[in-house]
């Protein structure tokens, strides 16, 4: 009985985490309401990602495996040439995000190390930005120098899938993980802007880890809102938007 007991336990721990992410069902828009397709891929067929839909950032590598997108850092070869954006993040865009949109995806980090800037789910590079740490998960703007909102009890872990549902409308962002928290925020910096730089809808990893996607599918949306919205707002956790750090200042040319 031992023995087997011991068998039990082994195999159970050599069981490897899902490769492919289930299909998420149970988020639900509550700001926005779907109108039209822009992209949508479970990635079960492996082909190359289609220019100007998928944009790979900082020479990183993408592919798709086994029924998901795979993220990976540049090669030691780009990162020996470059002085600075390494590519030690596997980061990628979509620059067809609209600038009012639905966005459902599933995603999972792994290996790799935390920093004070990765990993994170941006919408319009350095507009609208989600970063996951070890002190929770923060709604980031305007350069990541103010803090919107904040989850301090969601700890993001190495290797584990998550759903998520985001949202923009009217200047107005809310972000659901499923059977984790929602974050919400208002900002006029967000009005139009989500596709600042062409790059829409992005995603970085851990340093020289690994970032994973399945299950994308974004929307545009149409004017109205979700019956019940004003008061669904009202019930998100008060939170009073403040500084983190200053805004750089550029310097004039010379």
């Amino acid at each position: 009985m031992k023995h087997s007991i011991l068998a039990l336990i082994i195999f159970t721990a050599t069981i490897p985490s899902a490769v492919k992410a289930e299909s998420p069902s149970k988020l639900k828009p509550v700001l926005a309401i779907k109108d039209e397709v822009v992209l949508q891929d479970d990635f079960s067929k492996m082909k190359p990602l289609k220019k100007g839909v998928w944009q790979s950032r900082q020479g990183t590598r993408w592919a798709i495996e086994g029924g998901v997108l795979k993220g990976q850092q540049s090669s030691p070869e780009y990162q020996a040439k470059k002085k600075d954006h390494f590519g030690y993040e596997a980061r990628i865009s979509i620059p067809v995000t609209p600038p009012e949109f639905v966005a459902s995806f599933s995603f999972r980090f792994l290996e790799g190390a935390e920093t004070a800037i990765v990993p994170f789910i941006e919408f319009g590079h350095h507009v609208c930005r989600v970063r996951f740490s070890k002190d929770g998960a923060w709604l980031l703007s305007d350069g990541e120098t103010m803090k919107l909102a904040e989850a301090k009890d969601f700890i993001w872990e190495s290797g584990k899938w998550y759903h998520a549902l985001a949202e923009m409308k009217n200047g107005e962002f809310v972000f659901q993980i499923e059977e984790g928290p929602t974050l919400y925020a208002e900002r006029d910096s967000f009005k139009g802007k989500t596709t600042s730089g062409g790059n829409g809808f992005g995603i970085a990893g851990p340093k020289k880890g690994k970032v994973e996607l399945d299950n994308m599918a974004i929307w545009t949306v149409k004017k109205e809102t979700q019956s019940g919205w004003e008061k669904r707002k009202a019930a998100f956790p008060a939170f009073e938007p403040f500084q983190v750090k200053k805004p750089k200042v550029k310097k004039p040319k010379a």
